[in-house]
C-alpha cells in the first residue's frame, strides 16, 4: 500500500505555502504567519495506517481533519487543501499562504459531481471546493497529473 501524504506531497505544500517543513517523525509542521494580517497558523500533519491527521492551531481556533487521503495544491492561489471521504461524504481542510484556513465537513459525495449553478447558494462553495478532490479518488490521480 502507498503511503498516504508522502514527504514529496508535503514538500509540494510547504513550497505553496512558502514555508519550510519541519519533521520529526512522522509529524510535518509548517508553521505560518502574515505580518500585514498578524495571523499565524501551525499546521501539523501525522501519518497513520489508514490516513493522515491534519491539525491546525490557530490564536483562535484549533481544527482537526482525521483520514485525510490526500491534498491538491494551487500556486496561483497560494492554497492546500487536504481532503478526507467517507461513507458518502466528503470534507476539506483549505490552507492559506497567508496564515488562513477554511473547514468544509460532511459535504454529501453527490454533490461534487453536481451543475454548481443548480445546487443551493449555500452549498455551491463547498461543493465546488471539495470537487477538487475528484481525481484523488478515482484511482488515476498522482502530483503529476494535477493541473
Amino acid at each position: 500500500m502507498p503511503q498516504l501524504l508522502p514527504d514529496a506531497d508535503l514538500d509540494r505544500a510547504a513550497a505553496v505555502l512558502g514555508v519550510a517543513p519541519e519533521r520529526d517523525g512522522a509529524l510535518t509542521r509548517l508553521a505560518l504567519s502574515d505580518p500585514a494580517s498578524g495571523r499565524r497558523l501551525a499546521v501539523e500533519v501525522t501519518r497513520t495506517d489508514t490516513g493522515a491527521i491534519v491539525k491546525v492551531y490557530g490564536t483562535e481556533a484549533h481544527l482537526e481533519l482525521h483520514d485525510c487521503a490526500g491534498l491538491v495544491t494551487s500556486d496561483e492561489l497560494g492554497e492546500v487543501i487536504f481532503f478526507a471521504r467517507g461513507g458518502g461524504r466528503v470534507a476539506g481542510l483549505v490552507i492559506e499562504r497567508e496564515a488562513a484556513c477554511s473547514l468544509y465537513a460532511n459535504v454529501a459525495e453527490r454533490l461534487l459531481s453536481a451543475d454548481f449553478l443548480t445546487v443551493a447558494p449555500e452549498v455551491a462553495q463547498a461543493a465546488v471546493v471539495l470537487s477538487l478532490s475528484e481525481p484523488l479518488f478515482e484511482g488515476d490521480w498522482s502530483p503529476e497529473n494535477e493541473a
